[in-house]
């Protein structure tokens, strides 16, 4: 080769070498970015065919994955196991290969059927797709022979196009992994989120319970507007939840405004969103509540704490499924089912002036009340014993049991806080314990009579222990269904003892059979 042909060759591989570069660091995808790689071999050096061939992560081959100058056909046969022919040897060694006639060349298979080796003088090289150790595939080309250009040229500067390949290569792969984690995490996620409020995880099974799961049941599917109402601290969130995650809905957003925690000079621009400039502090476009849960649903709970003017603007995304942000102009479609909830007396409130009757009607399209926990007592054990398996779990307690005078407190309260009281009053006992069961004297003061309000440490010794042995026999002859020989053994004593006991603190055994 010439001197001036030479530095014509270092040109071109200089001008090959920037455009490669620039093509494999865009931002198209990982095909479309090989593929212009081998269309720059074929239009600044006057290579014929290309592939770019990648060592598959499920099977022991090597796949062509892009190719230039060949049909979809031909591109599909190229399957090479390792080892097998030129591009399994490269893959398999690591090492360059170069023929000079590949139609004379033993190893060269033509697996993809792209050649008429009777006809053509095809001069062939493929180098491997290395980092560091490891290697990803090959990168091929063919050249007809005769042109000027020694193969030890094509393989020097196939090699350095290879690596940079196999970088882009490398990436992707790392960047799918990754991505593919996100997914799988997401989806776990939500599947989660879909087993923690099943309806299922509602607990409770008296008569006014089954009717709430029943109306959950039969709404959620739907995209019916839901009004929950109930005292405070009832669940209703929780059957929110449910609603939401037990619809179509489900891999949507769920959204929830608290409408009697945000000022109400904030709660439009929190609901709509807002332009920038529209009022002081807005420095830039905010979506609101309603455009983050397209799609989904949002939860609007304490909504009788709405003002009128608010009232009328949720009113007519309601309606017409629209709205304008605070400081704009622009009118937005939303796609959101809405459901509500309230402690309050809406119909008192209308009376009163302070809620749209209008709205009311919309809103309370399908209602669900929760009735109060003094209302569902044979929920309360149920309740108490799933808190305490809880908190016992989280602060790494072992606390296996309630005993029967703090399940008699447990009862006779009359539980204005509710289902939220409840589980408060049963942390706090949690914390406080460290016996294997839950006492009378670890619940909260408001919940003990005035005979009851005495700790263990404050009664009398005889008085102390004749509570302590009653609790303990009571369990026992709960677990054994009132056997006395039983109680004895799960007590580690003789029923005589056990007897003499129950004798002795009047205890019925034949109430717990």
């Amino acid at each position: 080769m010439t001197t001036a042909k030479a530095l014509e060759r270092k040109l071109q591989e200089l001008e090959t070498l920037g455009e490669v570069s620039a093509a494999l660091a865009s931002d198209a995808p990982l095909r479309d970015r090989l593929y212009r790689t081998l269309s720059v071999l074929a239009r600044r050096l006057g290579m014929t065919r290309g592939t770019v061939a990648v060592v598959s992560p499920y099977a022991e081959e090597v796949r062509v994955e892009v190719a230039y100058g060949l049909t979809p056909e031909e591109e599909s046969r190229g399957r090479y196991r390792i080892g097998e022919g030129i591009t399994g040897r490269v893959v398999a060694t690591g090492e360059p290969m170069a023929v000079p006639n590949a139609g004379q060349e033993p190893l060269f298979l033509n697996r993809t059927m792209s050649r008429d080796l009777t006809r053509e003088d095809v001069a062939f090289v493929c180098v491997p797709l290395k980092v560091g150790d490891e290697i990803l595939g090959a990168l091929s080309a063919d050249r007809v022979r005769g042109d000027g250009v020694g193969l030890e040229d094509d393989v020097r500067l196939l090699s350095i196009l290879g690596t940079m390949v196999a970088q882009a290569v490398k990436l992707h792969r790392l960047a799918e992994d990754e991505r593919q984690k996100l997914v799988a995490e997401k989806e776990r996620l939500e599947a989660d989120l879909v087993r923690k409020y099943n309806i299922t995880n509602i607990i409770g099974n008296s008569k006014a319970m089954h009717e709430v799961y029943a109306m959950i049941a039969r709404v959620a599917k739907s995209n019916a507007t839901v009004l929950i109402r109930g005292e405070s601290g009832t669940g209703k969130e929780l059957v929110a939840h449910a609603i939401h995650y037990n619809s179509p809905r489900a891999k949507k957003p769920f959204v929830k405004v608290n409408c009697a925690a945000i000022p109400e000079n904030l709660i439009e621009s929190e609901l709509f969103g807002h332009e920038k400039g529209a009022f002081t502090g807005a420095v830039q476009q905010k979506p609101g509540k309603f455009e983050l849960a397209e799609g989904g649903t949002i939860f609007l709970d304490e909504i009788g704490e709405l003002s009128p003017a608010l009232q009328v603007k949720l009113l007519r995304v309601l309606q017409e499924k629209e709205f304008e942000r605070v400081g704009g102009w622009q009118t937005i479609r939303v796609n959101v089912r809405v459901i509500a909830a309230t402690n309050r007396d809406l119909e008192a409130l209308i009376g009163e002036g302070r809620f749209r009757e209008d709205l009311y009607y919309r809103l309370n399209v399908f209602p669900i009340f929760l009735p109060p926990l003094r209302e569902r007592r044979t929920d309360i054990l149920l309740l108490a014993e799933h808190f305490l398996a809880k908190f016992a779990r989280e602060n790494d307690k072992d606390i296996r049991r309630i005993t029967t005078p703090a399940i008699d407190m447990l009862m006779r309260y009359h539980w204005p806080g509710n289902v939220r009281e409840l589980e408060n009053c049963m942390e706090r006992a949690v914390l406080l314990c460290e016996e294997p069961a839950i006492h009378s004297y670890h619940l909260p003061p408001t919940l003990q009579t005035a005979d009851e309000s005495r700790s263990a440490v404050d009664l009398p010794f005889d008085e102390a222990v004749r509570h302590f042995e009653t609790d303990l026999i009571v369990d026992a002859l709960k677990a054994t269904r009132g056997n006395i020989r039983k109680a004895a053994e799960r007590l580690q004593t003789t029923p005589r003892i056990v007897g003499y006991k129950v004798r002795k603190y009047g205890i019925e055994p034949r109430k717990y059979r």
